[in-house]
């Protein structure tokens, strides 16, 4: 299961768990409230009954068939007409039931006129209110049905400080219901609401998490991606990479990964290089000295003079790697171009033929220069330097006495020689590090540091370099971005 669903799923437990919990608290709690209420206006009630009963039990005119003044204010009081809304309740009928008992637990006075004569002393609200005690309880009309359950409330009428009778106050559980069952929807509904408000804000929280978590990836899977200093082409090259905002942790875990990437690309550019200027030393190291120990030797003429020459090309071999190693790595970190000057393509390749015409003219290589030229916002310095490694590349593979062209278009340069060109299967691999193809001689090339660096140069100009075998020979083309 996905991370945002995990999230999803936890958080609507968690609330839909936490509103089940407080939902079961408010409905266990509404039946008992509403009765303790009713049951603190029944007390009040009850005793206030109590006081205005006890001149007439007192006098002994609250008997059985006699008109009692109390009996004349109670009298029929409940099938008095009336329409009371209390908040949102509709209250149509008068339900509470007024009884009165004597000593004994006899019924004197019941204001629905049934049980008058009958013994209340074994109910235990009577009971306990004729013994001094607190009275109250409530039974059910029918045994199996709540909802016909009357709860009765007594208090004790008192005549010259004794317990002369008891007085009780009934109302049946029916007549709350109404408002229980309203509280009880609300509630519901309410519940519902808090459910789907919490799956509303938990989607949210999960949308806005995981969003900030898939730009950690992504930022993650560039920093995974081939970089700059690992990819043969521009395009295989990962952009600069951006720190993603985020708030909180989140943000400082972004900025951690960021410290991280940079180490570890500064650790990985030093150890590429490391191996590869290893591996490329060895083979002139090697002939340096394997030159230096045969001319310690006493040998003839021609051969020292061949192991002398052997010593000067191959020192010269290393300061030209050393020199396009130093040119690379410099290259490689820069981020940004000088775009204060514009640059004229034709003026870059006149510079870079004029700098190589007398090396072609010593095997007889005629340099040419053609096309239109373009302008635009690239730095002069680096597109001669492109323009020479591809010019000199051209040269080495270059038969004698043959031609080189620098073709000019918009934002373009292409430099084709007439040499072997190169194999298919490595076309793709031109401009990596240390790439080298043998020359039509037989002689080993040079560095494989030359279309390293073109390649970079093109990269940094927001261009590419691309490359096509001829018949015969190569074209390599630069194309620049154009201004913006």
């Amino acid at each position: 299961m996905r991370l945002g669903l995990r999230l999803f799923f936890a958080f609507f437990l968690i609330n839909g768990l936490a509103a089940f919990f407080v939902l079961r608290v408010f409905m266990v709690e509404i039946k008992p409230s509403v009765r303790k209420v009713t049951e603190d206006t029944l007390v009040e009630t009850a005793y206030a009954l109590a006081t205005l009963a006890s001149p007439d039990l007192a006098s002994g005119h609250l008997q059985p068939g006699k008109n009692s003044p109390f009996r004349q204010q109670l009298a029929g009081y409940t099938q008095h007409p009336i329409q009371a809304w209390i908040w949102d309740t509709r209250k149509t009928t008068l339900d509470m039931r007024i009884t009165v008992t004597d000593a004994q637990g006899m019924v004197l006075f019941d204001s629905d006129g049934k049980d008058e004569g009958a013994n209340y002393s074994r109910w235990r609200d009577v009971y306990l209110t004729l013994r001094g005690e607190y009275g109250a309880r409530t039974t059910r009309a029918v045994k199996d049905d709540e909802s016909s359950s009357v709860m009765h409330v007594s208090a004790p009428i008192m005549v010259d400080g004794k317990i002369a009778g008891v007085l009780t106050a009934s109302k049946p559980s029916r007549s709350v219901q109404k408002i229980v069952d309203g509280a009880e929807r609300k509630i519901l509904r309410g519940g519902l609401l808090f459910v789907l408000l919490s799956a509303g804000v938990g989607c949210a929280v999960t949308l806005w998490f995981v969003a900030h978590v898939r730009r950690l990836r992504r930022y993650a899977q560039q920093v995974q991606a081939p970089t700059l200093n690992e990819a043969i082409h521009p395009d295989q090259a990962s952009t600069a990479l951006t720190v993603p905002q985020m708030p909180g942790e989140l943000g400082e875990l972004a900025q951690a990964m960021d410290t991280m990437r940079k180490r570890l690309e500064g650790r990985d550019y030093i150890e590429g290089y490391v191996r590869a200027l290893t591996h490329e030393l060895k083979s002139p190291v090697a002939a340096i000295r394997g030159a230096g120990e045969l001319l310690q030797e006493d040998l003839p003429p021609q051969d020292r003079e061949m192991f002398a020459r052997q010593v000067v090309d191959q020192s010269l071999r290393l300061q030209n790697l050393i020199d396009q190693l130093l040119q690379l790595s410099r290259l490689e970190q820069r981020q940004q171009l000088d775009k204060s000057h514009s640059c004229s393509l034709m003026d870059c390749a006149q510079q870079a033929i004029q700098a190589l015409s007398s090396h072609a003219s010593q095997r007889g290589i005629t340099l040419q220069l053609q096309g239109v030229d373009s302008t635009g916002p690239w730095e002069a310095g680096l597109v001669v330097l492109a323009v020479s490694n591809l010019l000199q590349n051209a040269i080495d593979f270059s038969p004698d006495d043959s031609c080189i062209t620098t073709t000019l278009a918009s934002h373009r340069i292409t430099v084709s020689d007439q040499g072997p060109g190169v194999p298919e299967t490595m076309l793709a691999r031109l401009g990596e590090r240390f790439l080298t193809t043998p020359r039509p001689n037989g002689e080993r090339s040079g560095t494989g540091l030359g279309l390293s660096i073109v390649t970079r140069i093109m990269h940094l100009h927001g261009g590419y370099m691309s490359v096509r075998n001829l018949d015969p020979g190569l074209a390599v083309s630069l194309d620049f971005a154009p201004e913006k």
